[in-house]
């Protein structure tokens, strides 16, 4: 769970793997002396890069770390009968019949592909409960509707199924179900072929790099979303709808590049993105935002912060998170992300003060998010095991769970 420290997971993934402190040091190119603070309960958190180096040498992916994502806490119970429902609905039964077409005529394709929208904001705002609800039966009709239409139809519901698949894998990811989430968005890829839009079979390249980076696969996910971003520059980037779906695989390819341990490369790939959104503005655009890949110059400079703050650059991360003015398309996920960001940044530079106010903003924002993401659980520890504890800290330690 969140609450579990991660010095206790790397202890316990340390001995699995018959490694001393110093064994794990040697193979992960961490010093021995994080090793023995995190193990110690003297450090409760560490970069994105160290975690990476530490997950390589305990061979586990970086979610064994991360603990769970900030979405369903896991008990080490059966999957829940929703969680089932989603399973079921992206991996159908064998020898399932095929659909009949006398229920096509009751689906209407602008209907679903709004259905879909609705589901990918509820997403965003991190309310994976009613997603997890309404995401099998949209999987059905989009399914349905792909393998019975006709003509444009046909295809407009291939789209439809593919959005849908990838919606159902980036869900299955946020409840740590990494496999299954590559398996929906392996179908979402079949899907997006079918439908024949290379813009929808690239976005889902993005999210499958996503994926990559949450096994500690660096240089694979790194390798994919350039590649994808190179096929849509040459063909596609001189639309809107193009321009951000290159733009969201440069930020991805970025992001890998970083937590390899060179900031240098990334830097220049982020500003590069950014330097991209001034040609966005001036592009006419008629598409569900929604439905397409998250990028404009609030994104960018989102990921730029974070990126910072992975790098102990608090002041820099900072300076960046003055300087933006969020778009109102701006998802509250990447809104939360800024604010986790921004008090990590207030941490690091001893300003517990900020840090508190910070962190307060973001549960009034999303209170539940916060409740299950290991890094908000991990500042507040360490605020609250540090000298000053200014007002409001007792609060938020008290509903985290971390003090009476």
């Amino acid at each position: 769970m969140a609450s579990d420290h991660l010095g206790d997971r790397v202890k316990r993934l340390r001995r699995l793997a018959d490694l001393t402190q110093e064994g794990l040091a040697e193979k992960s190119g961490v010093s021995v002396d994080v090793v023995r603070k995190l193990e110690q309960l003297r450090k409760h958190s560490a970069r994105l890069p160290t975690l990476h180096a530490l997950a390589k040498g305990l061979g586990v992916e970086l979610t064994a770390l991360l603990g769970d994502p900030p979405a369903v806490p896991s008990t080490g119970d059966a999957d829940p009968p929703g969680l089932v429902a989603v399973r079921r609905a992206i991996m159908p039964p064998l020898f399932t019949p095929l659909p009949v077409a006398d229920g096509v005529e009751k689906l209407s394709i602008p209907l679903l592909r709004g259905e879909i929208a609705e589901a990918w904001t509820l997403y965003h705002a991190a309310d994976f409960g009613r997603v997890m609800e309404t995401l099998p039966a949209i999987i059905a009709d989009a399914r349905l509707a792909a393998a019975v239409g006709r003509g444009e139809d046909r295809l407009a519901g291939n789209h439809a199924l593919g959005k849908a698949l990838q919606l159902g894998g980036h869900l299955a990811i946020r409840l740590g179900k990494t496999d299954l989430g590559l398996s929906s968005l392996e179908r979402a890829i079949a899907a997006a072929d079918s439908a024949e839009d290379p813009l929808l079979g690239a976005m889902i390249c993005n999210s499958v790099a996503w994926a990559y980076q949450r096994q500690n696969r660096l240089g694979d996910a790194q390798t994919l979303a350039i590649h994808a971003a190179d096929g849509v520059e040459s063909e596609h980037s001189s639309k809107a709808e193009g321009l951000k779906v290159w733009g969201g695989l440069i930020m991805s390819a970025a992001t890998s590049t970083a937590r390899s341990g060179d900031y240098d490369g990334a830097s220049e790939m982020m500003l590069t993105a950014e330097q991209a959104t001034r040609r966005l503005s001036k592009l006419p655009t008629s598409a569900d935002g929604r439905m397409v890949s998250v990028f404009n110059s609030s994104s960018v400079r989102i990921e730029r912060v974070r990126l910072a703050v992975q790098f102990a650059r608090p002041e820099e991360a900072l300076g960046l998170a003055k300087g933006i003015r969020l778009s109102n398309d701006t998802p509250v996920s990447w809104r939360t992300w800024l604010l986790l960001d921004v008090a990590r940044a207030y941490a690091d530079m001893g300003d517990a003060a900020g840090a508190v106010a910070t962190l307060e903003k973001l549960q009034r924002v999303a209170p539940g998010w916060m409740r299950h993401h290991t890094l908000a659980v991990a500042i507040v520890s360490d605020l609250w095991a540090g000298p000053a504890r200014p007002p409001g800290l007792r609060r938020l330690a008290r509903s985290l769970g971390l003090a009476d």
